[in-house]
């Protein structure tokens, strides 16, 4: 008896057990109705092309799924909802004739725009409003890159330049990304060698005659790449009469600019203009004045005028006689007063020379000598 009982509370258990196993798997299977799996969470378009976001879903149903694509945004935009490849409802005006749902969910998009850009999230189930499959995929939409060039203000340098300037530019493109590249090789940030933070414009200080090389620059986005035209930086050495010369200029200009501004022009009054004077009224025009009281008058050949002449002179004999003795003109005696009036005796006339005499501060005139001849 006992060990038929054993057997059945054994059998008892045993068909637990595989109930509960049953159980297990059918609730599974419910929870795993849809397995959807994604190839491929990036995908890189180009402005114009197509991009393919495609998943992969499985059920034991045979019902049609339901797909949706949202657009992540601050509020997600749905972009198409479809039962199957059947779409529901009407789509946004941006996605009209540009959008394509596949049997197993996949998405195509035509004709890319830049406003594409972004994070798709996805969702499949089998029964109404019931998500069991779900996944994002993230699309970028980028202009290809195109004619990159290399800019510089002068393509040959003198050593020992300041600096010089490179830059890296192209016409259309987003995204770009930039890479240098001296002699076929690659560029990097060095001590001389400077890189903005986009590496789009390359600085090299102080140029050598080492840097007379070949340059060339790589732009690249998610959707391609393209490398400028090469360009040649030819470096001249830089002679010693230059440098005597530069630095010469360089004291000359610094001794010009000190000159003129320490230098101020001197500031002269204006004189008034003098008015010419009339010939009576200027004195440097009139006639040197002397004084005439020794010198006699102008003789005439006639024997009024040689009279006259010789009586001031023997006046002016008795007034030096009163002052004090001179001396006698040995070539005047008794016979000239005897041939007072004869004209031939003033053909010459005696010339007399005096120093001018100038009134004392009391008016009387001040003696002056006389040297007769």
């Amino acid at each position: 008896m006992k060990a038929e009982k054993e057997a059945t509370s054994k059998a008892k258990i045993i068909s637990t057990i595989l109930l509960f196993v049953s159980l297990g798997s059918l609730n599974s299977d419910e929870v795993l109705a849809v397995n959807m799996t994604i190839p491929n969470t990036l995908i890189r378009g180009s402005l114009g092309g197509e991009a393919l976001l495609s998943v992969r879903y499985s059920s034991f149903s045979l019902d049609l799924p339901v797909i949706k694509w949202q657009l992540r945004r601050e509020k997600s935009v749905t972009v198409v909802q479809s039962i199957g490849t059947d779409i529901i409802g009407t789509l946004r005006p941006e996605y009209r004739d540009r959008i394509l749902v596949f049997e197993n969910g996949t998405l195509l998009l035509h004709n890319l725009r830049l406003s594409d850009d972004g994070t798709y999230d996805v969702e499949i189930s089998i029964t109404d409003d019931t998500f069991t499959g779900e996944g994002s995929i993230t699309l970028t939409v980028d202009e290809p890159i195109s004619r990159p060039y290399i800019h510089m203000d002068s393509s040959s340098v003198l050593e020992l330049s300041e600096n010089v300037i490179l830059n890296c530019s192209h016409d259309n493109g987003t995204r770009a990304t930039y890479r240098w590249f001296k002699g076929g090789k690659p560029l990097t940030n060095v001590t001389r060698f400077q890189m903005s933070p986009d590496q789009k414009l390359l600085t090299i200080t102080r140029v050598l005659m080492a840097d007379d090389d070949i340059y060339s620059c790589t732009v690249e986005n998610p959707v391609g790449n393209m490398t400028s035209l090469p360009i040649r930086l030819t470096v001249y050495r830089r002679s010693s009469l230059y440098i005597i010369l530069s630095t010469g200029g360089i004291f000359l200009l610094i001794t010009l600019v000190t000159v003129c501004a320490c230098w101020t022009p001197s500031k002269k009054p204006k004189q008034p203009a003098r008015r010419p004077r009339s010939r009576l009224n200027d004195p440097s025009q009139r006639s040197p004045i002397y004084h005439t009281d020794d010198v006699l008058p102008k003789t005439e050949h006639n024997g009024i005028n040689s009279v006259t002449s010789l009586y001031i002179l023997q006046q002016k004999r008795e007034d030096l006689n009163s002052s004090g003795p001179i001396l006698q003109d040995p070539s005047m005696d008794d016979s000239s007063s005897n041939s007072i009036g004869s004209p031939s005796e003033f053909d010459n006339p005696p010339c007399y020379t005096s120093s001018p005499n100038y009134a004392s501060s009391t008016g009387s005139p001040a003696p002056s000598s006389h040297r007769y001849t």
